[in-house]
This record gives C-alpha cells, structure tokens and sequence, in this order.
C-alpha cells in the first residue's frame, strides 16, 4: 500500500531513529526513547513520513517536545542538505514558470508529498543550535507570502560561526541546496 512501511521496515526504521536518538542525546534531553517509540506506533502514516526523510538522506531526530498537544517534533538532523532533495526549486509556481533546465521537483511539491514541512527560519535557528548544520550545503527554508509574492525564495546555511539567511529567485535551483523537513507525531 501507498504510504504505508511493511512491518519489517517499521522495526528497521525504529531501530534506526532510536540508534540516533540515543547517540544524540543533546537534541532532546529529558525525553525517553519507550514514549517516541509508542508514539510512533501508534501513527503509522508518520512513520511512513520519517521513513521519507531518512530514504531521501535527511536523518530525522527528535528535537523537541510540545506539551500542549503531546506531539514529538522531528527535524532533519544531516549534517549537510539532504542529499535525496537536492536541485529542487522553491516551489510549484517556480517550477512551472521555469522556461527551460527545469528541476525535477520543487522543495514544497516533495515535502508535501513526503507528508512533512520545509523548517522556518525559526526552526532553521533552533536545529542551529544543536549542533552545526549546513556548512558546505543550503537548505530552502518557509519564504514568507511577501516574499514569495514578489518571486523569492530564502535559504539558509551556516559559516563562520553563524547562521546566514538569503534570498534568491524561488525558481533558482543548485547541487548544493535542499531542503530540511520537520514533522510532529
């Protein structure tokens, strides 16, 4: 079926993300692993979603948990772009006003369809702070509607120590640029 792992690749991707959950304990500290895990189980088109990040290079992890709502939050966690969602422009509008060396795919057309969300720059600046991602590689993130509207697009990266947000034409696309996902379960 579409959207749904075999039972043998839900024990496969488990055990990937609680290796990575228990190596990388500085991104969720005070969460246990037996509470993600039940949660995960219990949300089977979610764990199809982080099947996707983990397929297409992304590494997801837990970064964080909502209280209100019970939800865990997963980000990419790669230490560079991921690299099954590179050469990607913006978004559908990008791609189709694109007269000629069209990508594949758009950054917002393959996170939804991979049931997740491009990181805000927000977000971009939390993951940031857990540890140093994107230092040779850009990562699309959410563009404001103002922005979008007058045809760009923003990516950020981090060098020399900071994190750099830019702009660029939504239709614009490079080898070294993807997108980062989150996902709440």
């Amino acid at each position: 079926m579409k959207n749904e792992l075999s039972p043998e690749q839900r024990e496969e991707l488990l055990g990937t993300l609680r290796a990575r959950f228990e190596k990388n304990v500085n991104r969720h500290k005070g969460l246990e692993w037996a509470k993600v895990q039940a949660q995960l189980k219990a949300n089977t088109k979610k764990l199809w979603s982080l099947n996707e990040m983990e397929r297409t290079g992304g590494e997801p992890d837990v970064v964080g948990h909502d209280k209100k709502t019970g939800e865990y939050i997963f980000y990419d966690c790669s230490a560079e772009s991921p690299k099954g969602r590179r050469s990607l422009c913006y978004d559908r509008q990008a791609l189709d006003e694109r007269k000629e060396h069209k990508p594949e795919n758009s950054a917002i057309d393959m996170a939804a369809a991979m049931g997740i969300e491009l990181l805000t720059e927000e977000q971009y600046r939390e993951l940031q702070k857990l540890g140093h991602f994107d230092t040779k590689t850009s990562s699309w993130i959410r563009t404001p509607s103002v922005i979008r509207k007058l045809g760009g697009g923003i990516f950020a990266d981090y060098r020399y120590g900071t994190v750099f947000v830019y702009h660029n034409g939504a239709e614009s696309y490079y080898a070294a640029r993807a997108f980062r996902g989150s996902l709440r379960v």
